[in-house]
């Protein structure tokens, strides 16, 4: 009896069909007949890293050590020519596939199912083969419990799965017995069958070395030598969904979230919670009827079917980005912001009008605002970002706001020290925590602890308060040290409290002991005056007909820049190189300095 003549197609040979019947005996006695596409075709596939074409030549293998007498193996026909290969993805390879079936009345193997009825209409001998049967059990779901957060397996070690809760978990050995290349291998086959054919499972980053697949709740991560010493599988996953009142939020908080917070960060170490409380404020957002996207690669938020998941749009989050500002949601939630690509991708939506909440590591909450400085200017941070919301073992720690103002850094006590600082304050308290300015060249970040008035600086504040209260009953003092006040009053009382020639504060500053440094309680222009102004080295002199000791106040254009009392000889001088000495030259550069009394 004659030998059954075979012609497999890529498909079967991928889908391992061929070696499996002949493995159970069902394929005894035939003669296979493999074209040379089918062969390119895999070696083309695994070039470009696919773990398509790496299981193909891992089964073409596996067929050469099967054959024999029984089962013939024979490779036959030409090399593609350049045109084939440009008009592969248009099915010319399956075309030539089915040609070599008829010049050899032979049957044509496919898993294919439009092979197959391409072969049946034209008359060519075939049979189909299902590529896929969904599992209800595979071996990833048997290791799996309901509090099992993720699985570690590698071969030549005992599977491990760490269970629990985040910050209550343990790692527990699954077995004794080790795990072999072959076992893992297994497992690596039926997750990439299920993310060819299953519609919930998707390979985020292809590779035979390295590969992402995220497979229902799963994110599956498969390493292999020579990215890894051995080849090793991790499985992480969710094991609670919660929504927003699970986390018992303050009202006031509540109400920022839903009113005033734009550009949130979620930060935290690795597995503490923050893409589950992610999820949560997503969900929070699309019920009060916001439109909500997401931008994640893995895509493995849990979220409703009404929250559309975004990963790369052609490789690239940019791309992802452009097609976000044509879809314009009110929220997109940016899950790992790692990359500097990733934090300008994030500034650059938020600063477009979409709210943006985005999931950062970080070992303390400040550290989320310090990825950000260096890749955008400090005085933009507060516009992009206004609430941190750090998480550890689920568990929101630390809620801080950020704000911009112009004053003099905390500790730094002269006037002309004053320049743009950006505050993090506690935001149920509305505590100082931290002060970010720029000095010299560098970015700082300062933490800062207000500090308490002691008792004897209330007894002195009280003494200082009688005397300068004859001025302004609603004045505001402040400790600057313990040599120097600020003194606060209204702008009319100014000219009052410094007296003519400045006698007045003069006899106030000997009489306490100490500096006294006087502002307007508010920066308003009040009348303007005229200035001369003069260079000498590296300071600027403003030259004024006004009197010794008036304050003037230094605008430009409408934004107020500081203050300052006019010396002897009708001057104020101001170094050029601190910031407000650059501010001032800038507008005078651009002719918008104007002064006021």
């Amino acid at each position: 009896m004659a030998k059954e003549k075979i012609v497999p197609d890529t498909s079967v040979i991928i889908s391992g069909i061929l070696t499996d019947l002949i493995a159970k005996g069902e394929l005894s006695d035939a003669e296979i007949i493999m074209p040379e596409f089918v062969v390119e075709e895999l070696r083309a596939q695994s070039s470009k890293g696919r773990e398509i074409g790496f299981k193909g030549l891992e089964e073409l293998k596996k067929l050469r050590e099967l054959s024999g007498e029984k089962i013939k193996l024979v490779k036959i026909g030409r090399r593609q020519t350049m045109e084939e290969i440009q008009l592969a993805k248009y099915g010319r390879i399956d075309a030539l596939i089915i040609d070599i079936a008829r010049e050899y009345d032979a049957v044509l193997y496919t898993a294919d199912y439009v092979q197959f009825l391409v072969c049946d209409a034209e008359g060519i001998k075939t049979r189909y083969f299902k590529p896929y049967e969904k599992k209800i059990e595979t071996k990833l779901s048997s290791m799996l419990t309901k509090d099992t957060m993720s699985l570690h397996l590698k071969e030549g070690t005992v599977p491990m799965a760490k269970r629990g809760l985040p910050g209550k978990f343990s790692l527990v050995k699954l077995r004794e017995e080790l795990l072999t290349e072959d076992e893992l291998e297994e497992i690596i086959k039926e997750v990439m069958d299920a993310a060819r054919y299953e519609e919930d499972t998707f390979i985020e980053v292809g590779g035979h070395v390295a590969s992402v697949v995220q497979m229902g709740d799963m994110r599956i991560a498969i390493a292999r030598p020579p990215f890894s010493d051995g080849v090793e599988i991790t499985v992480v996953r969710p094991i609670i969904k919660l929504t927003l009142e699970d986390y018992k939020l303050s009202e006031k908080l509540k109400e920022r979230l839903a009113k005033r917070a734009d550009g949130i960060l979620i930060a935290g170490p690795p597995g503490s919670g923050k893409s589950t409380f992610a999820a949560s404020l997503a969900e929070f957002y699309e019920r009060q009827g916001k439109i909500v996207k997401t931008m994640e690669s893995p895509r493995d938020l849990q979220v409703g079917p009404e929250i559309t998941q975004y990963s790369k749009l052609k490789g690239s989050f940019e791309n992802t980005a452009d097609m976000l500002l044509l879809v314009r949601p009110d929220y997109t939630v940016f899950d790992e912001v790692r990359k500097t690509e990733d934090f300008l991708i994030f500034s650059d939506m938020r600063l477009a009008g979409i709210g943006m909440i985005g999931v950062v590591h970080a070992t303390e909450p400040v550290d989320a605002v310090q990825r950000f400085i260096g890749r955008i200017e400090l005085g933009m941070v507060p516009h992009i970002i206004d609430t941190i919301i750090y998480i550890k073992d689920g568990v929101i720690k630390n809620v801080y706001v950020l704000s911009l103002v112009v004053r003099t850094p905390t500790g730094m006590t002269e006037a002309d020290l004053a320049r743009p600082v950006v505050e993090v304050r506690d935001f149920e308290t509305g505590t100082m925590e931290y002060e970010i300015y720029t000095y010299g060249e560098e970015n700082v970040i300062i933490p800062v602890k207000e500090k308490k008035e002691s008792a004897l600086q209330r007894l002195a504040k009280k003494h200082i308060f009688e005397e300068i209260k004859r001025f302004d009953r609603d004045a505001q003092v402040e400790f600057m040290s313990d040599e120097k006040i600020l003194v606060k009053v209204d702008n009319e009382i100014i000219p009052r409290i410094i007296g003519k020639e400045g006698v007045t504060i003069k006899h106030l500053e000997e009489k306490l002991g100490l500096h006294i440094d006087i502002l307007p309680k508010v920066e308003t222009f009040g009348k303007e005056t005229k200035f001369d102004q003069e260079e000498s080295g590296a300071y600027m002199q403003f030259v004024f007909s006004e009197k010794q000791g008036r304050i003037v106040n230094f605008y430009a254009g409408k934004d107020y820049l500081f203050s300052a009392t006019i010396g002897k000889n009708g001057r104020i001088k101001v170094s050029k190189d601190s910031d407000i000495g650059k501010e001032a030259m800038k507008a005078l550069a651009k002719g918008t300095l104007k002064t006021f009394v």
